[in-house]
């Protein structure tokens, strides 16, 4: 979908063509933020919007697909944990109501590609590093996601930062390169693209937003956050970032003095995430965010969000030509 009325970056059309969107950017798969109203912003804005599965049970989502398709004629896809026990409902949901985008991560690429692929699905794969991502091209999918451990929730072990990873995985493989990790402003777009990256995922930019079905709490704490704010633990059971919180004490507690792995299992107990993302509680719940929270100071609708970062890259590339003229 080239529009030359666009400066680059938004020229390179590999993201755009191969989801039919105006903007390369698309909107993380995030539990319980990432619902069909969200979903429905972004790609009635121009981007790719992404339901977030992993907190959802296959009827749940099948609603919140009919929601989407009531609310845009664009299009949205879902994003698939494969570490879920019921990956394969989700992924058989998904088809049966004619979602055509599909976001893994959490798992093999290898699992669900083909399937998805012989039901006319396209299909991207999140990873945290540039070997995995070579992987990915081999299973079949269509783009890959690299993301930095600077992103909200779950993280790779290997902590490799988002630029000094996406270079490497626009070497490393042919298909599109989708940056993520800690991206919240059109600075960080320009960026990517100059790494290497034909699109963006963006997360917490996104959940801090009117569509989110994320607490208003965990908004506020989000427009509260500095650079420092976030945290990152939990590597024996799953590597997350989120803000730092009474809880996330405790669990910083438990693993200096070498806590085994079933003791932080037990600390971390059962829907620590919904807790801390859905129901607002910022003291013990798992209030997941990425270290681009200190850029975002607002909750604005989704929409405004998509159109100033756009503005933003455009202006950044602006200013560095001027750089590089003087």
């Amino acid at each position: 979908m080239r529009d030359d009325t666009l400066p680059w970056p938004f020229r390179d059309t590999r993201i755009t063509d191969l989801f039919g969107i105006r903007y390369p950017i698309i909107q993380a798969g995030m539990v319980w933020a990432a619902g069909a109203k969200l979903a429905a912003a972004v790609a009635n804005a121009g981007g790719l919007g992404l339901i977030g599965s992993g907190s959802m049970k296959p009827d749940l989502l099948a609603r919140h697909i009919r929601k989407a398709k009531s609310l845009t004629g664009s299009p949205f896809g879902v994003n698939i944990p494969l570490l879920r026990g019921d990956a394969d409902e989700l992924v058989q949901t998904v088809i049966d109501h004619g979602v055509r985008i599909v976001f893994t991560s959490a798992g093999s690429a290898n699992r669900f590609t083909p399937y998805l692929k012989e039901h006319g699905v396209t299909v991207v794969h999140v990873v945290p590093s540039a070997t995995l991502s070579k992987k990915v091209e081999a299973a079949g999918c269509d783009a890959v996601v690299a993301e930095g451990f600077e992103a909200g929730g779950h993280n790779g072990p290997d902590m490799i930062t988002t630029i000094a990873l996406v270079p490497q995985a626009a070497d490393a493989v042919s298909i599109p390169v989708i940056a993520a990790g800690g991206i919240a402003h059109g600075r960080q777009v320009a960026a990517a693209f100059l790494l290497g990256a034909a699109g963006v995922q963006i997360g917490t930019r996104f959940a801090a937003t009117v569509e989110s079905s994320a607490h208003d709490n965990y908004k506020r704490a989000v427009v509260e956050a500095d650079d420092r704010a976030t945290v990152f633990h939990l590597r024996k059971i799953g590597p997350a970032r989120m803000i730092r919180n009474r809880w996330t004490d405790r669990v910083a507690e438990a693993e200096a003095r070498g806590a085994s792995r079933e003791e932080l299992l037990e600390l971390l107990g059962r829907k620590r995430e919904m807790r801390g993302i859905f129901e607002g509680d910022l003291d013990e719940g798992q209030v997941e965010a990425g270290q681009g929270s200190g850029l975002i100071c607002d909750v604005p609708p989704a929409a405004d969000v998509l159109r100033g970062l756009v503005e933003q890259t455009n202006e950044a590339v602006r200013d560095a030509g001027v750089a590089r003229r003087r």
